[in-house]
């Protein structure tokens, strides 16, 4: 057993218990602080509040025998500036968005904007440079539902003197007027959003998810929206009930989210976890998503935005992660028009997803679309409906279903194709599957370069249910039970891949340039 500390502040810290346990441990620990007792819990990865600046620490956790033990000094912070000062009252009923605001600007570099308990009824909350915000345990940012009373960012700020654009809103990979996020960042670096509080979007059917799909006045908003922003840190807070994608990065880099828990109603619509968008440096660590839709769906654009900027999504880890009742765990695409490149998922639980590890493209994407270099390990699954999905065929747009999109014979490849090079999938295991081991599609004219598959492990549930393995034309409605499912790949790797109880054949391949198949 190890301890390390993967982020501290002023007054917070994260710690990682490593004992080779994913998410969890089998038993839980003990967490002292400078002696005193903190917490039991079996988290491996734990965020511990109310420290004080610039002051020594000892943490140290015990697990029957086992112990282990580690020191650091928290950081510096001159001055606390309280909400309840500038006339936020917390009380449910009056709009405190103004007086949240003026302490935000108010606030001196080195220092915290303090949001303690109450409930606190806002609609958009703009972020500053060099800020650090604390939402204290009991405290809830609770969102308006009147779109009415959101401002609007503008799809695109025109310079045409210079033939210039600046995107500010965005929807499902295109520029579009959307309403601002709960909490808005443009163009604002060395950010820290921490604490046990609440932000809570208080979406429903009534309001936000009504017939989702129209765009009335302008795009739904991000519960967090991060616009060309640079070294921002979210720890620890919940975030629920989102008008649409929760937290939704986009052309920003050196990211961290580190203990943040993201919860939705299953069926609520667009609700995606937490969605990079042409990012770089971003890292995901311990947290709990349980949503609507993709818990989390790397990104880079639609053609118009990711063949103009070329910034793809470049640069991820995401470990200690649990994944709950989403449409996909870890999802690349299909909006990834500027590609994807260099993703580590490991040491992660799947439960109750659709899909386990998805990516999902299709025809018209572009040729800076690629993705390449994406290792998932050391995985658990359990009562995935299909565990690996590589989908070059997904129909989820108004023209999803043509021709072009949908066509299984080869095509001309040109600007419109994209393509996925390296994927590496090692040390998985998922149990209690439904429809399919694994279903991998690729387009015929611009086949799957290679897929790795090493030291996997699939089972079926007893009761299995029958379902439809990827979202495309031509795959089947009624599958259950399938076992791998592999056509137009260049080079399959299949090591030590072992599927029980599966009907009909465990493997089935098509279209197969190179195979390397070792028991």
């Amino acid at each position: 057993m190890e301890l390390k500390v993967i982020w501290k502040h002023a007054r917070a810290a994260a710690l990682e218990c490593c004992d080779g346990s994913i998410y969890e441990t089998e038993n839980a620990y003990r967490i002292y602080l400078n002696g005193e007792f903190y917490r039991e819990t079996k988290q491996v990865v734990n965020v511990l509040y109310q420290l004080e600046p610039e002051k020594e620490y000892c943490i140290s956790i015990e697990q029957g025998e086992e112990k282990a033990e580690i020191s650091f000094c928290t950081e510096a912070q001159d001055y606390t500036v309280n909400v309840r000062d500038f006339g936020a009252r917390g009380d449910g009923v009056q709009d405190d968005t103004l007086y949240i605001q003026a302490a935000i600007m108010a606030c001196p570099k080195d220092s915290r904007v303090l949001i303690p308990e109450g409930v606190y009824r806002i609609t958009s909350l703009f972020l500053k440079d060099h800020l650090t915000l604390e939402l204290a345990k009991g405290a809830v940012l609770s969102a308006d539902t009147q779109r009415e009373k959101f401002p609007i960012l503008k799809g695109t700020c025109q310079n045409e003197e210079k033939g210039k654009e600046y995107i500010l809103g965005t929807w499902e990979g295109d520029a579009c007027d959307m309403f601002s996020g709960i909490i808005t960042g443009i163009g604002v670096k060395d950010v820290t959003i921490y604490g046990e509080g609440i932000i809570d979007g208080n979406a429903s059917w009534e309001n936000w998810w009504f017939e989702a799909k129209k765009i009335r006045i302008a795009a739904r908003p991000r519960m967090i929206f991060l616009n060309r922003c640079e070294n921002v840190q979210i720890v620890g807070i919940t975030v629920q009930n989102s008008p649409s994608w929760n937290i939704h990065p986009y052309f920003s880099r050196h990211l961290k989210f580190i203990g943040v828990t993201v919860l939705g109603p299953k069926d609520s619509p667009n609700t995606d976890g937490l969605n990079p968008e042409s990012c770089d440096d971003v890292e995901i660590t311990g947290c709990l998503f349980s949503v609507g839709d993709d818990c989390i769906a790397v990104k880079s654009g639609k053609i118009s935005v990711g063949a103009k900027y070329k910034v793809p999504s470049s640069n991820l880890r995401i470990r200690q992660c649990c994944m709950r009742d989403g449409h996909g765990s870890i999802t690349l695409g299909s909006e990834m028009a500027a590609g994807i490149q260099n993703l580590q998922a490991r040491q992660c639980v799947f439960l109750n997803t659709d899909r386990g590890l998805r990516i999902k493209t299709r025809r018209g994407r572009g040729k800076d679309a690629v993705i390449d270099g994406i290792l998932f390990e050391n995985i658990k699954m359990d009562a995935v409906l299909t565990p690996f999905v590589i989908n070059c065929f997904y129909y989820c747009e108004s023209d999803g279903h043509s021709e072009y999109v949908q066509c299984k014979e080869p095509l001309t490849v040109d600007e419109r194709t994209p393509e996925i090079k390296a994927l590496c999938f090692r040390d998985i295991q998922a149990e209690n599957c439904h429809v399919a081991a694994a279903f991998f599609y690729g387009l015929p004219e611009q086949k799957i370069e290679r897929v790795e598959m090493k030291r996997v492990r699939v089972s079926y549930a007893e009761d299995a249910v029958s379902g439809q393995p990827a979202m495309m034309d031509g795959a089947e409605e009624n599958v259950c039970k399938m076992g791998v499912f592999a056509k137009n790949i260049e080079t399959l790797v299949l090591e030590d891949v072992q599927v029980t109880g599966q009907d009909g054949d465990a493997i089935v391949m098509d279209g197969i340039d190179y195979l390397e198949w070792r028991e």
